[in-house]
């Protein structure tokens, strides 16, 4: 359940981000719909049926036809024995493009689906959770002003496996058991009103201050571990690279709202050599691992901007690759990662701050194989950060 909670909480902060943004020209949307999956979770050839239910979801403000969304679904059923109760929380972004009265679109979305623990053929125990993506696209036609008959299709891929028993839960896959669904919704889209693009310098564009934007040479490391969303209790990780942060959207809650990204080449996991499915060593003989690390997606909270001691909160998520298996051999090269931190920037020169902060940092693949051990780091994070471009009264403001 606090896998979920945290999954729920990050989608929200990137959701926050992009609502914030200016200039947007078209208001909030909320929809309903039916939906079904092509299957059930157990649903081997032979016994293969759909499984019905509904969703319901935000569709935030556009950005350049893009609009951040959250998404709620809830599944249930029953297959070869078992109850089939499923639920989706997912987050992303549709792309939307419209011809005349009808509006297109497009999206991807990724989160968390969390199982009953007996889904498995004639109940047998399976993971109650799994990471999802969905890809998919459809149309919308009006029946009025603000309300809307939505239609969509998508791929829906998961990554549930069964388990031998409760008391050994070692994942595995029986042949045939499905990972790839088709999903069809269909429903109704509610928009409370529309905004117009704001002009407050009498029919010319509005004045736009320099934007800005740094650079923070950072340094994690780890000195302990947590069991949040991993069960790793036995390794490291050092990382070192560059940040960029870019002031992209408004204020929240007195706090400006910065585009966030890092690059980590240095990426070095320590070990032991040997460990089980579920990452617990089997040897206490370490070994480091090289990799790399990039996060692309993420947002930057920071108070008092332009003041010398500058408060923040960052999330961030994005891929960890390492030259071996990480944590067990039965586990992947890549992984999924999440970030969070709160520290504070203090300033040095008109130029250089200095960063100081407490992050969690979590890698982990997913269950794209079924050994799926991962880790929680608590871990400093350090570094210098460069603010680029003109200096001036305005910065940060």
């Amino acid at each position: 359940m606090i896998t979920r909670f945290y999954t729920l909480f990050a989608l929200c902060f990137f959701s926050i981000a992009s609502v914030a943004q200016s200039g947007t020209s078209a208001s909030y949307q909320i929809y309903g719909n039916f939906t079904s999956l092509t299957n059930t979770f157990n649903g081997v050839p032979g016994a293969q049926q759909p499984l019905l239910g509904w969703e319901a979801g935000a569709l935030f403000p556009t950005w350049r036809h893009l609009r951040p969304k959250l998404d709620y679904s809830q599944f249930n059923g029953n297959n070869l024995g078992a109850p089939q109760r499923a639920f989706f929380i997912m987050g992303g972004a549709e792309y939307e493009h419209s011809i005349r009265r009808e509006r297109l679109f497009a999206e991807a979305l990724f989160g968390d689906v969390g199982l009953n623990q007996n889904w498995g053929p004639n109940g047998s125990p399976g993971g109650s959770a799994s990471f999802s993506v969905l890809l998919g696209g459809g149309v919308e036609t009006p029946v009025s002003s603000h309300l809307a008959i939505r239609v969509k299709g998508a791929y829906q891929q998961v990554n549930s496996a069964l388990y031998k028993s409760l008391t050994y839960k070692l994942p595995y896959r029986i042949p045939g058991l499905p990972s790839n669904f088709g999903r069809f919704s269909t429903g109704l889209i509610w928009t409370p009103h529309i905004r117009s693009v704001s002009d407050p310098i009498g029919g010319n564009l509005p004045y736009r201050q320099p934007v800005s934007s740094e650079l923070v040479y950072e340094s994690i490391g780890s000195f302990g571990h947590f069991h949040i969303f991993a069960n790793s209790w036995w390794s490291n990780l050092h990382l070192a690279g560059v940040e960029y942060d870019r002031h992209t959207w408004g204020k929240f809650i007195g706090a400006q709202m910065d585009y966030s990204a890092d690059i980590l080449p240095v990426a070095i996991l320590t070990q032991p050599t040997k460990t089980d499915e579920w990452g617990n060593q089997r040897s206490t003989n370490r070994e480091h691992v090289p990799g790399l690390a990039i996060s692309p997606f993420g947002l930057r909270m920071m108070w008092f901007s332009n003041r010398r001691v500058k408060p923040y909160y960052f999330i961030k998520g994005g891929m960890i690759g390492f030259t071996q298996k990480a944590l067990s051999k039965y586990a992947s090269y890549e992984n999924f990662t999440l970030q969070e931190s709160v520290g504070a920037q203090f300033q040095l020169t008109d130029r250089w701050d200095l960063r100081t902060g407490f992050l969690f940092f979590h890698f982990s693949n997913g269950f794209v194989v079924p050994s799926n051990p991962g880790l929680d780091s608590m871990t400093y994070n350090a570094g210098l950060a460069y603010h680029l471009g003109k200096r001036g009264p305005a910065f940060g403001q």
